[in-house]
């Protein structure tokens, strides 16, 4: 089958093992023709790329010149012996059913035919298959007929995936799901794993499953899915492998090497040499739990779901409707295995640094349930998720990223918008609380001193319980496939010679034409497939031109699958005379300048490293301080790094000692701890607002109320009483009006106490905090501040940023060991010492309209500048599953970044979308597209449904400076224009993307363009 590549033989498939893979259980001579036999065989080489053969094994007589198929009742009157052959067909694409039907055809040919003719039947059906184009990724199947059967090639779903021709519900007709999830574990552990059949054929579709279900983790290990009698040395490699064996076999290998993991596909069974169990950590519980969930509501019978059917007597009608039900449960299997491995790796990127590219997993590890870190601990230490770690480094967008996404919490949506450590809100206490109803118990930290709380009052939580055991939402679960196109080939020539071949593909572009001209109103992204389609075709038939023109349509109906390399090789090898042509045709010129431009730039290789979190073994001066910092997640704002710089060396010469970084890290992370262990009763949980997390919380002290602990959220301060328990709001830092330290007598001596004042209540609250005074001092000041300066700028980032200050002045009290601690955190105060400083950096007219602000450069060590803004509109509720109509903020950053915010909740839905690499200067907003203007010249097209950016209009020559639409009276037209700085203005048919008028302006620089009542706008 043709695709895009080379269609020659691999150079790293060992032909000379092939003919005992194509007789893996030997070459065997019978007294009775058997039935022809089917198996499956997959190639792997030093890189890691694939190639797949199907396998035909038949017999005929010995004998020269009798048929190669007799009837079988008389078959003994010429022989009584026969021999096993095999045909293998090699592809690089894993058609294992595809090819197995054209296998199928083929054998009622060999039947009629004379051994003598055997191999001139074989050449033909080769080159027949060799005619067969392979389908671009997407939603375009290809069909052609090699008699009797009608045969369908499926796509690849996006570059990403390999194209999924096998029935993935194999694996649920052989295992049950415990079994399945055991399975599962050995792969992502990377153990060494032996599957056992007494079929060829099931080896190596159950092992293509097992690895499709572990998408998108890619295993990274040998894979023989067949092993032939001889190559079973190959059993004791000492690194990890997938391997597949006769069952015949399974005792020998048993007994002769240990630590294997043995999968008798046959039966159902798992277990390991010389056991009968695993002794291997299972898939945590909450993950597998949900995923058995899963498997009851699989309908893995196709007869059963035929039993109200009306019965087909058309065989390519029962063919039809078989691949449809295949498709739909293939399609559901990789949902649920998908929603598996999401559930088991959600948190990985919680303890990732994006800018230093580092893994901290030991916080990761800690996170975990103590049963689960084992399993965690040994598949963090295998290559498939070091690999999984680097696309996750990279920020791809891909399944794992879109589900987890999609599935995320609004709360947690919401604690991405906000840099602040990470505490438990009320919301989630209230979760845990429920599932662990019948688990209470007090807290062995925080808990233990808190006074006479009772256990029907108390609400004690284990941590991390809530993130394992998320449920994803069944709509995001049950996405419904993409609707498939099928597009049928010309039958093949009678005759296979060059003319006659020629002709073919000239009635196929032919086809592809009219196909593609009655498609031009119908979904881009299909007619994308189609043009990618005729480029490839005319390609073959070296008509450069037309393929050239074909590849240049895709930027305007899907740049996901331009064929780079293809298109540069074109380029290369045109004609003087064709480079003549080109350059009469003005969007090929553009194509080409474009190719040549693009391969001018020096390849920027990918940062491909992934860097374990160490703590500093050495004195760190600030440039390593700040690294070290961000690196393990502590906060990644570099002013603050330096002020915390400042505290901790607190006039030391200007490094900090490791042995104190250390420290103040242990005690940061101990706050953490100690915070998911924190206990508050009932009527607090269910006062306090569900986003409130509890920050800080103080021993037990003296108070003007009682005796009792101060505890602090974001919002307020308020003490839990001693005795009788209760609690009482002490002030919300918008009512503060003042904050002092004073002395309280305590029989002959005076301690230091708070005193608060605030304008909900009368009287001063005071406590006598003793030690802890000054500290709490600074800490009630710094939060007071940040609330007034959120509430003055309409700024919610200046209360994170308190937080932040507040956690920082915390652990460096605790860590450092001089004598007034509370001065080196005083530094930290940060906002407490600028309040009356900070001037309003917008009018009074906009403050006083200014509702929110929300900060795009969120999570980024410096601030980006902001070039433009779009708001398209929807409907302004929390439910984006429906079509996605919420209305969204689109920002663009320096660099070609774009970020997009929910403007219902506000919070971020897209982080990073890149579009190019240049400043983009302008955005508009149509019907389920955002065009974007660059400095590149060119206008890139996203999808505001599935937020990707795979069209671009290339046709100004300068920057784009602006995009402008109206919507005509007639035929309700939408008539959009766009303008570049030289002063060209397009006029853009909004369907078709084609430029329907050229307009030019005399002007040193056009920045924009405005259309209103019929009339363009032009600004200067």
């Amino acid at each position: 089958m043709v695709g895009s590549e080379d269609i020659s033989v691999p150079k790293d498939i060992d032909l000379m093992a092939l003919p005992q893979l194509c007789f893996p259980g030997g070459l065997r001579v019978t007294n009775k023709q058997e039935d022809e036999q089917f198996h499956f065989l997959v190639f792997t080489d030093v890189f890691g790329n694939k190639t797949h053969g199907v396998v035909m094994q038949c017999y005929r007589p010995i004998l020269e010149g009798t048929s190669v198929f007799q009837n079988r009742a008389g078959s003994s009157k010429f022989s009584k012996l026969f021999s096993a052959y095999s045909i293998c067909v090699i592809s690089k694409y894993p058609y294992f059913t595809a090819l197995k039907d054209c296998l199928s055809c083929l054998l009622i040919q060999l039947r009629s035919c004379r051994l003598s003719d055997l191999e001139e039947r074989v050449r033909e059906f080769a080159a027949k298959l060799a005619l067969v184009p392979i389908p671009p990724p997407g939603t375009l199947h290809l069909m052609f007929t090699l008699r009797p059967l009608t045969i369908v090639l499926p796509s690849r779903e996006d570059k990403d995936h390999v194209a999924i021709d096998l029935d993935l519900h194999l694996p649920f007709l052989c295992f049950r799901p415990q079994q399945l999830l055991q399975v599962m574990s050995c792969l992502l552990q990377e153990q060494q794993v032996v599957l056992f059949s007494a079929d060829w054929a099931r080896l190596t579709l159950v092992g293509e499953s097992l690895l499709l279900f572990l998408q998108p983790l890619s295993w990274q290990q040998p894979y023989v899915p067949v092993l032939a009698r001889s190559m079973l040395d190959f059993l004791m490699a000492p690194t990890a492998f997938l391997m597949g064996c006769h069952l015949s076999h399974f005792q020998e290998v048993a007994d002769e090497i240990d630590d294997l993991i043995l999968i008798n596909i046959d039966n159902g069974s798992v277990s390991t040499s010389h056991f009968e169990t695993l002794g291997l950590p299972e898939i945590p519980q909450a993950a597998a739990e949900c995923f058995i969930q899963r498997c009851q509501s699989l309908q893995i019978h196709f007869d059963l779901h035929q039993c109200n059917s009306t019965s087909c007597t058309d065989i390519s009608e029962q063919r039809a409707m078989r691949r449809a039900w295949q498709h739909n449960l293939n399609h559901d299997i990789q949902r649920f295995t998908l929603e598996l491995i999401v559930n088991i790796f959600r948190d990985v990127g919680s303890h990732l640094n994006y800018e230093h590219r580092v893994f901290n997993s030991e916080e990761f590890l800690k996170s975990r349930e103590p049963s689960e870190q084992l399993f965690y601990k040994k598949v963090l230490e295998t290559h498939i998720f070091h690999s999984f770690l680097k696309d996750r480094l990279n920020r791809k967008m891909d399944d794992f990223a879109r589900m987890e996404l999609s599935t995320r919490s609004e709360m947690k949506k919401m604690k991405a918008l906000v840099e602040v450590p990470r505490r438990p809100t009320m919301q989630e206490i209230q979760a845990r609380r429920k599932s662990s109803f019948t688990e209470r118990h007090l807290s062995k930290r925080l808990g233990m001193s808190l006074p006479n709380l009772q256990d029907d009052q108390t609400i004690s939580f284990q941590k991390n319980t809530l993130p394992n055991r998320i449920v994803m939402s069944e709509t995001a679960l049950r996405t419904p496939p993409k609707p498939v196109k099928v597009f049928k080939l010309p039958d093949f020539p009678a005759s296979l010679s060059f003319h006659s071949i020629q002709s073919y593909y000239s009635e196929l572009i032919q086809l592809l034409g009219k196909t593609i001209f009655s498609a031009q109103n119908e979904n881009p992204s299909l007619l994308a497939r189609f043009y990618y389609l005729r480029g490839f075709i005319n390609t073959l038939c070296s008509r450069r031109l037309d393929a050239l023109s074909d590849f240049q349509n895709l930027y305007k109906t899907d740049t996901a699958i331009f064929p780079t390399q293809l298109v540069t090789w074109l380029v290369d090898s045109l004609h003087r005379d064709e480079r003549h042509q080109a350059d009469r045709r003005p969007e090929l010129k553009r194509l080409i300048l474009r190719v040549k431009t693009e391969n001018q730039k020096q390849s920027v290789q990918p940062d491909d490293h992934v860097k374990e979190f160490k703590l500093p073994r050495k004195n760190l001066h600030q440039e390593e301080f700040v690294r070290c910092v961000q690196e393990c997640g502590i906060i990644k704002d570099t002013a603050t790094i330096h002020r915390l710089f400042d505290a901790l060396s607190n006039g030391q010469p200007k490094h900090v000692d490791h042995e104190l970084f250390k420290h103040f890290y242990t005690f940061w992370k101990d706050m953490e701890a100690e915070s998911q262990d924190v206990n508050l009763p009932s009527e607090v949980i269910d006062y306090l607002g569900c986003s409130e997390c509890v920050y800080k919380l103080s021993s037990c002290v003296k108070t003007s109320h009682g005796v009792g602990k101060i505890a602090m959220t974001q919002k307020r301060l308020f003490l839990l009483t001693e005795g009788k328990p209760g609690f009482l709001e002490i002030t919300n830092f918008r009512d503060t009006q003042e904050v002092k330290i004073s002395t309280a007598p305590v029989l002959l001596v005076r301690i230091p106490s708070l005193r608060i004042q605030t304008s909900s209540r009368p009287e001063v609250f005071e406590a006598n905090l003793k030690a802890e005074a000054e500290l709490w001092n600074l800490v009630v000041k710094e939060m007071w501040a940040g609330r007034k300066m959120a509430d003055q700028h309409k700024d919610p980032h200046y209360m994170t940023q308190a937080l932040t200050n507040v956690l920082l002045m915390d652990a460096v009290v605790r860590c450092l060991q001089t004598q007034r601690p509370v001065i080196a955190a005083s530094k930290l105060a940060y906002l407490d010492q600028i309040k009356h400083d900070v001037p309003m950096m917008v009018s009074k007219t906009t403050s006083e309209t200014l509702k929110h602000k929300i900060n795009p450069s969120l999570g980024l060590a410096e601030p980006q500048t902001v070039h433009v803004l779009l708001y398209t509109p929807g409907q302004l509720t929390n439910d984006d599953s429906k079509g996605g109509m919420n209305p969204k903020l689109w920002v663009a950053l320096s660099g070609g970044k774009l970020v997009v915010f929910d403007a219902a909740s506000w919070s971020m839905l897209e982080d990073c979308i890149e579009v190019g690499q240049s400043q983009l200067n302008c955005m508009l907003g149509m019907e389920g597209q955002v065009w974007i203007g660059s400095q590149d010249s060119v206008i890139y097209i996203i999808d505001t449904h599935s937020m990707s950016c795979n069209k671009q209009l290339t046709e100004h020559r300068h920057e784009v400076t602006g995009l402008t639409t109206e919507n005509g009276a007639q035929h309700n037209s939408q008539q959009t224009y766009s303008c570049s700085s030289d002063g060209t203005i397009l006029q853009w048919e909004a369907a078709s993307l084609k430029v329907k008028r050229h307009l030019h302006l005399s002007c040193d620089f056009l920045s924009s363009i405005q259309i209103y009542g019929g009339t363009l706008w032009c600004s200067r």
